[in-house]
């Protein structure tokens, strides 16, 4: 069948709709077609192509598409031979393509015109000129394809993903079997964006956009893919990419640069597209930062803003809802905003996003809500940006037939293997727990839309569920590279100095004689407030080796993550928006039990989501033990999710145990466990009598501990 992806043709919209329908019935060709895309670049700047099929019967055939009755065809020629020259030079550049000298694909070029007369219909195998839907038929029967063993590679050049493999090649690898060359084939085998990566780059609409998709699923290479598309058709247009993590920025920089290049020949337009982190400070530029200076309105830190809200990890979220309140008339100065990791931010920061943004309001938010360090959950567009006074929502996320998609779901994964990512899930939400669940999400239909399949049961509530990922889903090449044993080493040791001596030796393995690269390792702390002091120890065991090693945003700058020189250490908040071949995820035993469980979890969940190929979780203790055989038990039920889907009571339940606190809430929940457990032992012992307490208050205590059951 032949997928068609809606760009932007520019003033035609009639034309290009029909064509696009034509291929939506032809179930018969496999392939893509492409409306309003490529843009080329050329000394000239940027060259649109009105619409392009790539397919494995055709090739490639170009449509140059006119609107209307406009019956001037002066120009059919000069057109048709100036974009088969175009995509000709963009093919010539990549040597997948050629073979001794030969380009390995047919290019046909046609002027599709519906609204001319159909006496007009030429087909003639110079300057065809189609006017209907039964000698558009005809003319591509004319256009045949023997070679299209080269398809994939086509396809990769059109979608300019070339561009991203080139500066990972690794000629320096000498062993077959080594780690680096299965990296290397890994890495090839990534080669095109899938159908609705190719939607959530190229279709934009008129107002929001959401885009959803697990770790790994391409949400910042197609937001960097998106930026670019935008700015090379809409030069003119103020552009945002905004996100939580500092380290974005630099990867959001060389990936615009990169597809900036491939369309126009330049670089993008630095006044025009900011990438811009979501607070800011003085020295650096932020939404929050620039909308208090552009509205006058007190501009408030981490500092300041913990002033606002005893919850730790909402001060921004404060901030946020403080200057909606403050600003009655907001400046609109965006024509379009992008959000990455939004699940790290509250309605009100997206709140924001929309009131600066010019109309239409092209707002596009990305996120994966397991990926939140933070008991936050993504809202509904309706309760995010609210209704009208007809009482209808401002923001109806639906997919309409013919139209771009307003809500794109990326349910393959790219970057981890089936075993990993089910592990993942395993882990993250407890679903081998002795104990058991720890969090769920609220709409059961979610599972299938990350990519499960459901084998057993019924995905509702109080019914047993077994759920597993397809190679639809999680492409096998992921996986076939090594065995299962080696993809995923759950570890216990018995104390610290075993784990980090055991972390050493394996990284200086790797270095030595695995042939992978400095920055193809990343070392994850569990605890984000005791990361600095945690890793000095391994850190000066590697240096005694002499492996130099970084600890992110501390011995570097903090908007660099990777360094071809060192292996990366880091927490958590700056590993999330980043990969690395090789995932040491240590003192895991942290992850296990305690307070806070559900933001322990998806600490867990967002390290090993950051591994691309293989993952080592390391700890110690009774603990570590525990999280081993949670392991295990995934591990021998062959990587499937088996459990009962929790009521909506026992979800409600589940969030208030498992809640993140403040400081001084924790202390206090101590404070209190502490009186109470002395009570007890006052009781038990005789000292106090039950007599001693008041009836009202022993009373009152039942009714709160017993309420429920």
């Amino acid at each position: 069948m032949v997928n068609v992806i809606r760009g932007d043709v520019d003033n035609k919209p009639v034309s290009s709709s029909r064509l696009a329908e034509y291929f939506e019935k032809r179930p018969d060709i496999d392939g893509s077609l492409y409306l309003g895309y490529p843009i080329i670049g050329t000394s000239q700047g940027g060259y649109q192509i009105d619409a392009i099929l790539l397919s494995r019967e055709h090739g490639v055939v170009i449509f140059n598409i006119i609107e209307g009755n406009n019956t001037s065809i002066d120009n059919i020629e000069e057109s048709q031979d100036e974009s088969v020259t175009k995509v000709q030079s963009k093919l010539l550049q990549h040597k997948t393509l050629i073979e001794r000298r030969k380009l390995m694909v047919e290019i046909n070029a046609v002027t599709f015109a519906p609204a001319l007369s159909n006496t007009l219909n030429n087909i003639s195998e110079d300057y065809p000129i189609i006017t209907n839907e039964s000698n558009l038929e005809k003319y591509l029967k004319s256009c045949k394809w023997e070679h299209n063993q080269y398809f994939e590679s086509l396809s990769s050049v059109i979608q300019v993903i070339t561009s991203i493999r080139k500066r990972r090649q690794r000629s320096y690898v000498q062993r077959e079997n080594s780690r680096g060359a299965k990296l290397q084939k890994l890495e090839d085998s990534i080669a095109n964006l899938d159908n609705n990566q190719s939607a959530a780059v190229l279709e934009t609409v008129e107002g929001v956009q959401r885009i959803r998709g697990l770790a790994g699923s391409g949400k910042t290479i197609v937001l960097a893919l998106k930026v670019a598309y935008l700015q090379a058709k809409h030069p003119d247009w103020n552009i945002a990419v905004t996100f939580n993590t500092r380290s974005l920025k630099n990867q959001f920089k060389h990936f615009i640069n990169t597809f900036s290049i491939e369309h126009t020949s330049e670089e993008p337009d630095w006044e025009k597209i900011k990438i811009i982190h979501a607070w800011g400070n003085p020295s650096t530029e932020g939404i929050y930062y620039e909308l208090c200076k552009k509205h006058n309105i007190e501009f408030r830190d981490l500092g300041a803003a913990r002033n606002l809200t005893n919850v730790s990890g909402q001060e921004f979220d404060k901030v946020c809802e403080e200057a909606l309140d403050k600003i009655h008339s907001f400046e609109q100065y965006y024509d379009a905003i992008l959000v990455d990791e939004a699940q790290d931010f509250s309605k009100h920061f997206l709140q924001l996003c929309y009131k600066i943004l010019k109309q239409p309001k092209r707002l596009v938010y990305a996120y994966d809500e397991l990926q939140s360090l933070s008991n936050k959950t993504m809202e509904s567009p309706e309760e995010i940006f609210g209704k009208d006074t007809y009482g209808n929502p401002y923001v109806q996320l639906k997919n309409r037939s013919g139209k771009p998609k307003q809500d794109i779901i990326l349910e393959k994964c790219y970057r981890n293997s089936r075993p990993l990512l089910t592990s993942a899930h395993a882990l993250g939400f407890g679903i081998y727990r002795n104990e058991g669940l720890i969090q769920m999400f609220d709409d059961a239909g979610l599972w299938r839309d990350i990519g499960y399949e459901l084998e057993e049961g019924k995905l509702e509530d109080g019914k047993p569920v077994k759920l597993s990922r397809t190679s639809n889903t999680s492409p096998m090449f992921l996986e076939s590279h090594s065995s299962i044993d080696d993809l995923i080493i759950f570890k216990s040791f018995n104390n610290n100095r075993e784990q980090n001596e055991w972390l050493v030796k394996e990284i200086e393995k790797n270095i030595r004689e695995d042939e992978l690269k400095y920055d193809d390792i990343m070392i994850i702390h569990s605890n984000p407030f005791t990361t600095k002091d945690a890793v000095g120890t391994s850190r000066a065991l590697l240096f005694e080796k002499k492996i130099n090693s970084n600890l992110a945003g501390v011995t570097n700058s903090r908007d660099e993550f990777f360094s071809e020189e060192a292996v990366t250490f880091t927490g958590i908040y700056r590993a999330k928006g980043n990969e690395a071949a090789m995932i040491y995820v240590i003192n895991a035993h942290e992850c296990f039990s305690g307070t806070e469980l559900s933001r322990k979890r998806n600490i867990l969940f967002t390290a090993m989501t950051r591994s691309k190929a293989w993952l080592r979780v390391l700890g110690y203790g009774e603990d570590m033990r525990g999280l081993v055989k949670e392991f295990e038990e995934v591990r021998k039920r062959n990587f499937v999710l088996q459990f009962t889907y929790p009521t909506e009571e026992e979800r409600r339940r589940m969030n208030v145990i498992n809640r993140d606190m403040s400081p001084k809430e924790h202390e206090r929940r101590i404070q209190n466990q502490r009186k109470l457990k002395d009570i007890i032992e006052d009781l038990e012992k005789g000292v106090m009598q039950k007599e001693d307490l008041p009836p009202e208050l022993i009373e009152k205590l039942k009714n709160q501990l017993f309420e429920n059951d």
